[in-house]
């Protein structure tokens, strides 16, 4: 693996073609806002990009692929993770892609060097911001699809700029995005202002079962796989819940496990500054940021929430 800087990744993209760009499992709009702006600005350069489809993308992103996604993994593609700490997180339609990666765009500091070429900077609070430098680079004129796409990325990783990881650079970036003719409005209320139904009583039901611990500085949310079908949840009523916990007064740590279908839970973490989510995690096998992280447990609900109190505890013996 050879760590790269902005200007040499800028100049690998600008030597290389053909390129397949690949988003993680359950993307979000960092990865996939990310990934829709780098596969325009290297087709306005000529050349031959691609994002490979995924099969989670859910029905709030689509429109930011349409008509940049393909079905398979051309031949003698280069290959270009974007937003994916490591291998686990690889999308469905790429899990025999692994250990072909040309070069990997990220900014998680806990990223395992699986890549023949990485660029990641931690400061980023997106995946995007670093998109946007290379294209700056890359003197790509950004039009309104590459700017919205942009903005998607930066918006949805940062909770619409609110939280901690929000810098100077990450504001300065947004407006020059506005600047290049991306409209705001529509994307905020679909994003952030808009709830099906079915979202609000699972808020609710969240309400009802939600665990605190060590003075109620720690908030544990559950969503057992049966609840989706019971309230009919679909993925996009699950985007952003993993901190609804954090959101709660008096919590630091809050906690949501997702129970799948095929055993397990998936599990995120949102902390308050003077807490490292990614630290907790870490010690559950999992990664991130420092104000949020995730991983993934192989056992019962019940049993995930006493492993990631402990973890907690484990990281945080005095809180």
């Amino acid at each position: 693996m050879k760590t790269l800087t902005r200007n040499e990744a800028a100049r690998f993209l600008a030597e290389h073609d053909h390129y397949l760009l690949l988003t993680h499992q359950r993307p979000d709009g960092d990865t996939l806002g990310s990934a829709a702006a780098l596969c325009r600005g290297l087709r306005s350069l000529g050349k031959t990009a691609h994002i490979l489809d995924n099969p989670q993308i859910t029905p709030k992103y689509q429109p930011y692929v349409e008509g940049l996604t393909i079905a398979q993994c051309p031949e003698n593609a280069v290959i270009v993770a974007v937003d994916m700490a490591d291998t686990g997180l690889f999308p469905l339609s790429g899990q025999e892609l692994t250990e072909q990666v040309s070069l990997c765009i990220d900014h998680h500091a806990s990223n395992s060097g699986y890549a023949a070429h990485t660029l990641v900077d931690p400061d980023c609070a997106a995946c995007g911001e670093l998109i946007f430098s290379l294209l700056q680079l890359l003197q790509v004129p950004l039009d309104r699809a590459m700017a919205e796409a942009l903005y998607v990325a930066l918006s949805t990783d940062t909770g619409c700029f609110r939280y901690s990881n929000v810098t100077a650079s990450t504001l300065r970036i947004a407006a020059q995005l506005k600047d290049c003719g991306a409209e705001l409005y529509p994307i905020n209320k679909a994003l952030f202002e808009t709830r099906r139904f079915a979202r609000l009583k699972l808020e609710a039901r969240l309400t009802e079962t939600i665990r605190f611990a060590c003075g109620g500085k720690i908030g544990i949310c559950s969503i057992p796989w049966k609840l989706r079908g019971e309230l009919g949840l679909n993925e996009d009523d699950l985007d952003d819940i993993a901190g609804f916990a954090r959101d709660i007064e008096g919590v630091e740590i809050g906690v949501m496990l997702k129970e799948q279908e095929t055993g397990g839970c998936k599990l995120s973490v949102r902390s308050s500054p003077r807490y490292d989510a990614c630290a907790i995690c870490s010690v559950l096998g999992g990664g991130g940021h420092r104000a949020a992280a995730g991983a993934t447990v192989q056992r019962s609900l019940t049993e995930s929430q006493d492993a990631v109190l402990q973890a907690i505890l484990q990281v945080y013996p005095n809180l």
